[in-house]
């Protein structure tokens, strides 16, 4: 379903045409909105940030005291003048030693170009940087991952590609010299890595199964398509969007079974019907961070499809002008609901919108609450008679070059020449015709990639880990699986069990909506000396019934983890212990 929409009119029309309209919005608006606004100072609601010249939106000088170092580090130079005035090119050409020797082309290395999603590996890898895409949906192309895969191969050792917690692929091993070149190979594939990290707008969720569910809500391509295309000024770069006081995540709903996992997103567009019409309830606010996780609440509000690029629009507006640029802890957008409250929030929201209006949410919502998650792994009827899609599990979301050239020529070969990555961290082939279904399975890349992991296996999640991440406190894949492979050893489970791994308390491992979650963290062994440990998250779930997990046990270390996994699995999920080796030798005496 795409939506008849123009997407221009929503970026970046002239400068004072804008400002013109906004304002005589604005002063309309205010008559309707005194009320919702009750308790807050209307100097609360004096924006906070203003347009200079180049579209570029700039914290105003009174609102300067408090703020972050991150904060100053965009005030002294607007990250995306890198790719809007075509500073990259600079920077790339200039020796990492000259770099070093001044704190603004440092802190471009280090923070700026992260607008452009480059991530320098600072810590782990000097001189390498970690590149972050822009894929909405999480669908991809033989033709993209096939070039991605030749940008990994060139960095041999130093290069991989790990598949998102948000359907997306980062590439690893990326040189600063190399980087105009490797934008410009992206562009010509129809990607791009533009605003992916730090204050942006991350990558728009999904169903990974839009458009080939036999029982999916509505096709989410259009929508994840469009709201990327806006977020980006199609891949040109929007700076209108580009100075949030955080990152901000959103998705789109088509799943009954809520694979898009919208608690834990800024914006969810939920689908529902009104007055025959069909269009999204909204929810506002989920969020992780170190100090706090917020699962979304309702906006009360509904919008028809047309406008879901406009709402989006107006809540980022909402955030940008008025989110607080303090305590990066107290700085993502369910804070600025919380101090202002719900509706006053929504009023902010309404009078950005086109017309200052904002419906009210709609009691038709189309999401079945009681319907049972089904895995996609594996082989599956689509919705298009003779067709079906192969779910592969791809362990902890790594892959290497030689893996993606195959998933491109699989993709080709069975397919449409397509592949879809899901939340989970694994990869959907779509469009196998039914009479090729048993070739693919025998192809030995799904030796690797099995479509039938174990049932502890497809539930596996896990951040980066410390062997690139500078935050990570922990290694986390490699040990995510070898942890696993030995609980499997002792116990037996009859269902999947969702265990995420995260290296640090940003918890990009995403643990708190497992069923067990492992957040990194140093501790102490039994004999007193420092070590890698975790705490035990326990309790999560996913779906209408989402539930943000809660610590169980606290600085356990890593090396005791497997008896206690396996004893959490027997007591509260119902596993049963495996009879071992030592366990069937006969007394003696016997």
């Amino acid at each position: 379903m795409a939506s008849s929409t123009s997407l221009q009119q929503f970026l970046a029309p002239p400068v004072r045409s804008r400002r013109l309209r906004q304002a005589r919005g604005w002063a309309r608006a205010a008559a309707t909105t005194e009320t919702a606004a009750a308790g807050v100072e209307a100097e609360r609601l004096e924006a906070r940030v203003e347009e200079k010249d180049g579209g570029y939106w700039v914290l105003k000088g009174k609102y300067r005291a408090g703020i972050n170092p991150q904060e100053k580090i965009k005030l002294e130079k607007d990250p995306m003048t890198l790719v809007m005035q075509d500073g990259i090119r600079e920077l790339a050409a200039t020796p990492l030693e000259d770099i070093e020797k001044s704190k603004l082309s440092k802190d471009d290395i280090d923070v700026r170009l992260k607008w452009l999603g480059l991530f320098h590996r600072r810590k782990h890898q000097y001189g390498r940087f970690m590149m972050r895409l822009k894929l909405p949906n999480g669908v991809t192309t033989s033709e993209q991952t096939r070039y991605l895969a030749s940008v990994v191969e060139g960095y041999g050792r130093e290069g991989c590609a790990d598949v998102t917690t948000r359907q997306n692929w980062q590439i690893r091993g990326v040189r600063l010299p190399d980087i105009p070149a490797i934008m410009q190979g992206l562009a010509g594939v129809g990607l791009t890595s533009l605003q992916s990290g730090m204050d942006n707008v991350r990558n728009p969720v999904g169903n990974p199964l839009a458009g080939i569910d036999p029982y999916e809500i509505i096709d989410t391509r259009p929508f994840t398509n469009l709201l990327s295309a806006f977020i980006t000024a199609n891949s040109r770069g929007n700076p209108a969007v580009t100075n949030l006081p955080r990152k901000w995540n959103v998705c789109v709903v088509g799943s009954h079974e809520l694979y898009e996992h919208p608690h834990i997103n800024d914006l969810a567009y939920m689908p529902a019907m009104k007055n025959g019409k069909i269009g999204f309830n909204l929810l506002v606010g989920g969020f992780f961070s170190p100090k706090r996780c917020a699962e979304a609440v309702p906006l009360d509000a509904w919008v028809p499809a047309d406008d879901v690029v406009p709402v989006c629009k107006a809540v980022l507006e909402a955030y940008r002008d008025l989110g607080n640029r303090g305590n990066r802890q107290k700085t993502r957008m369910m804070w600025l609901i919380d101090e202002l409250g719900i509706e006053a929030f929504r009023s902010e929201v309404e009078k950005r919108m086109p017309m200052q209006e904002l419906e009210r949410a709609s009691a038709e919502d189309l999401v079945q609450k009681q319907w049972e998650r089904r895995n996609y792994l594996g082989v599956h009827p689509q919705k298009q008679a003779g067709l079906s899609f192969v779910g592969l599990h791809i362990p902890v979301g790594r892959v290497q070059a030689s893996d993606m050239f195959e998933l491109a020529r699989l993709a080709d070969k069975y397919g449409s020449g397509e592949l879809r990555l899901t939340v989970e961290q694994n990869i959907i082939i779509p469009n196998v015709e039914d009479s090729r279904v048993e070739a693919l399975l025998n192809e030995p890349l799904l030796k690797k990639f099995s479509p039938e992991p174990s049932l502890l296996m497809q539930g596996l999640v896990a951040c980066t880990g410390n062997q690139f991440c500078g935050q990570a406190i922990i290694e986390t894949k490699a040990r995510a699986m070898k942890v696993t492979e030995e609980v499997e050893k002792r116990v037996s489970v009859g269902r999947t069990i969702r265990m995420h791994w995260t290296g640090c308390p940003n918890s990009c491992g995403q643990v708190q909506v497992a069923d067990i979650g492992f957040m990194g963290r140093l501790t102490k062994d039994a004999e007193g000396k420092v070590c890698e440990g975790v705490d035990v998250y326990l309790g999560g779930r996913i779906g209408s019934d989402s539930h943000l997990g809660d610590v169980y046990k606290k600085g356990v270390p890593c090396k005791d983890l497997v008896p206690l996994v396996a004893d959490i699995l027997v007591k509260h999920f119902g596993a049963v212990p495996r009879v071992r080796e030592e366990d069937e030798e006969e007394p003696a005496g016997n």
